[in-house]
């Protein structure tokens, strides 16, 4: 099932995620219909807080032919190393990119949906996508390491949208 995904300056994005400690059926479906929303949009990656379900999950699938789903319940970055700047966008800030500086590379911790824990080194794209969909597990979107300035015109821009869609 395609999930709402909340938008930029929705309260509800600011949620602190909470730990999974139940990997029953309720995870699976959610990671399910998780996938099924990032594809849908399109889009590289997903956190449960955009989709206003506030647990430590996210879904991210970087390949081009959209088929190498990969899940992260409970993650938590071990170690982080250099410096890249990437442009970034977000299903939650539809047609807004700007520039982010991140750990060039992550060492990663976390669960698959059935609760198996595992570990894995990323760089480039993937160490973005992951830095990217973890922050909004603290509330915290891509936006929020912008200038004030930019925050706020983006803010009012995004308002604006919503009150020409709705």
């Amino acid at each position: 099932m395609v999930l709402p995904i909340l938008e930029y300056p929705d309260p509800r994005l600011k949620k602190v995620a909470a730990r999974v400690t139940d990997f029953g059926p309720d995870v699976a479906r959610l990671v399910r219909d998780m996938a099924e929303t990032m594809y849908a949009a399109p889009g590289i990656g997903l956190a449960a807080t955009q989709v206003d379900v506030h647990k430590r999950v996210i879904v991210i699938d970087i390949s081009e032919a959209r088929d190498d789903l990969r899940v992260f319940v409970n993650p938590e970055i071990l170690s982080a190393e250099g410096e890249a700047e990437c442009e970034e966008g977000c299903l939650s800030v539809p047609g807004y990119y700007d520039k982010v500086t991140r750990a060039a590379k992550v060492r990663v911790r976390a669960q698959d949906e059935h609760g198996r824990t595992f570990e894995l080194d990323a760089d480039g794209l993937l160490a973005v996508c992951i830095q990217h969909e973890m922050d909004h597990l603290v509330g915290k979107v891509f936006v929020d390491y912008l200038s004030p300035l930019k925050r706020a015109r983006l803010a009012t821009r995004m308002k604006k949208r919503q009150r020409m869609a709705g």
